[in-house]
């Protein structure tokens, strides 16, 4: 895709040990397994594993990336930085002695938490809101979607259903100028305006030129959520990340792996409490649920995410190989182009404009001689003028991986080789 600053994400950092309640957890880590294992982004050395998905309380569609193809491997684990002191806390947990980061398990006993707001209610322009389900799709207006994009439109919404559904090609670029993006569950937005049942709204964490309040679409008011006592959690209480391709949010502890929903990678949500296995999590309806640690990072609100090593961007990329394109895409049920590079950056910590155009302006210009891994080759017209169209990851050995079309999915690519039109614009570094 075309347009859509750079901006070192904020809201999650400095990796929390709880010892024996909550184990310290990696920055990014990349899933070894399917969604229903391990974590996504990650270092050369260590390798962190564990079944994949987040569960709500709320009905939703038990399927997720593995019902759409997504590849099964990926690479080891990066451990974050130091972590506080600890104290023993009676029972058995060992509590950080922050309690701003996060409370020991045992001083919950408030499960299971109901909603106490409904989705699609009060939902009008000037508000900020939340996105209540695991991915939504947003439009470039509310005629946009066709017949086969209904799965996309719901609450819940079966986001792999919906992918299954695009088999063809053509399905698939058909697409193009009817999504913009995507949002994912817990995402803040700004409701611009209303008409009828959707709702125009800006992506506060997807930076675009002119936008004051982020990229903007239209999407279904019933995916949103309008709740202000979410809103001061998410302001204060501690970030839990999903590093996993993706994680069940589940509404017990020790709940079984089908219960609740599955949300994917790069999902935050405010981290309430923690044993050694599993993460309390805050919802945006206003109950809670529980995750798995391994598939989480959690970390105090406000401190930055360590800077990522090169090796770390690209394995967190490689994970997604074999996984289809999708026009609009920015979560792990499919990519387009510029939302897998910004997809893949966000996993550690930094974010990019959404689009490869604002991308291509973004960061330090790179010449070819000089490339290293992670670095973004960006792609124009015959002779490297004109407007930016493509863009992809350097991962070293002249190669590049990139989500190149609706024909094909995130595949690696020698990139002098597959520029055979002599496209080539210029390389961008970010670290």
């Amino acid at each position: 895709m075309h347009t859509r600053t750079i901006a070192v994400r904020s809201t999650i950092a400095g990796a929390v040990a709880l010892g024996t309640a909550l184990t310290v957890l990696p920055a990014v880590a990349a899933s070894t397994n399917a969604p229903s294992a391990g974590t996504a982004a990650a270092s050369a050395s260590a390798t962190a594993t564990g079944t994949a998905v987040p569960a709500n309380p709320s009905a939703q569609p038990t399927t997720g990336p593995a019902a759409s193809g997504m590849p099964t491997t990926g690479a080891p684990a990066s451990p974050g930085q130091p972590s506080p002191a600890q104290t023993e806390d009676e029972g058995g947990l060992t509590a950080v002695d922050r309690p701003d980061v996060l409370q020991p398990a045992s001083s919950d006993d408030s499960a299971p938490a109901a909603p106490t707001v409904k989705a699609g209610r009060g939902i009008s322009a000037g508000d900020t809101a939340y996105v209540a389900v695991p991915v939504a799709t947003l439009w470039k207006s509310p005629s946009a979607p066709r017949k086969v994009d209904r799965p996309a439109l719901g609450n819940p919404a079966d986001i792999a259903a919906w992918t299954k559904a695009l088999k063809t090609t053509e399905l698939r670029r058909g697409l193009t100028g009817r999504t913009e993006t995507q949002a994912l569950y817990g995402d803040a937005v700004t409701v611009l305006a209303t008409k009828g049942s959707w709702a125009k709204v800006g992506v506060a964490r997807e930076p675009a030129p002119g936008a004051e309040h982020g990229y903007e679409a239209w999407l279904p008011a019933k995916q949103l959520l309008d709740n202000k006592d979410y809103a001061e959690q998410a302001e204060s209480a501690a970030v839990a990340t999903v590093t996993a391709k993706a994680t069940r949010l589940r509404p017990n502890p020790g709940a079984k792996d089908d219960s609740g929903i599955e949300v994917p990678l790069n999902t935050e949500l405010p981290a309430l409490a923690g044993t050694d296995d599993e993460v309390r999590v805050g919802l945006p309806d206003g109950s809670k649920a529980w995750a798995k640690s391994a598939d989480m990072d959690v970390r105090a609100h406000g401190e930055p995410v360590p800077a990522p090593k090169p090796a770390e961007l690209v394995a967190t990329a490689k994970q997604f190989t074999g996984l289809r394109y999708l026009w609009g895409g920015t979560s792990a049920y499919g990519f387009d182009c510029s939302g897998f590079t910004y997809s893949v950056y966000r996993a550690h910590g930094i974010e990019l404009p959404r689009d490869s155009g604002p991308q291509f302006k973004a960061g330090k210009a790179v010449s070819t001689s000089e490339l290293q891994p992670g670095d973004l080759l960006f792609f124009a017209q015959p002779g490297g003028t004109g407007s930016v169209h493509h863009v992809g990851m350097y991962i070293g050995d002249g190669k590049m991986i990139h989500a190149p079309n609706a024909s094909t999915s995130v595949k690696v690519s020698d990139w002098r080789d597959w520029d055979s039109r002599g496209e080539f614009a210029g390389a961008r570094r970010y670290l």
